[in-house]
C-alpha cells in the first residue's frame, strides 16, 4: 500500500473520529457553561451541581446521535474492507 493512501486513510479516521465526538462535547460544553452561568446569577457555588446535568445530557446526545454515528462508521468500514480487497488481489 502506498504511502500516501495510507496517510489519506489516516487523515480521514482522524476527521472521522472528530466528527463523531463533536456532538457530545459541544453539548457537554454548552450544559457546563449555561449551569455555571445559573450558579454565579444564583451565587450556588455548588461544584457537584454540573455534573448530574451534564451527564444526563451527554447520555441523551449519545443516544440521539447513535444512528447518524453508527452511519458514518458502517460506511467508513465499508470503505476500508473494499480497499483491503483490492490491495490483497
Amino acid at each position: 500500500m502506498p504511502i500516501p493512501q495510507v496517510l489519506e486513510i489516516g487523515q480521514e479516521l482522524l476527521l472521522i473520529a472528530i466528527l463523531l465526538a463533536m456532538p457530545t462535547v459541544v453539548a457537554s460544553l454548552l450544559t457546563g457553561l449555561i449551569i455555571s452561568i445559573l450558579q454565579a446569577v444564583t451565587s450556588i457555588q455548588e461544584q457537584t451541581l454540573s455534573f448530574a446535568p451534564r451527564i444526563v445530557v451527554v447520555a441523551a446526545t449519545i443516544i440521539i446521535t447513535m444512528p447518524w454515528s453508527l452511519r458514518i462508521l458502517i460506511n467508513f468500514t465499508h470503505r476500508m474492507i473494499w480497499q483491503i480487497t483490492e490491495v490483497t488481489s
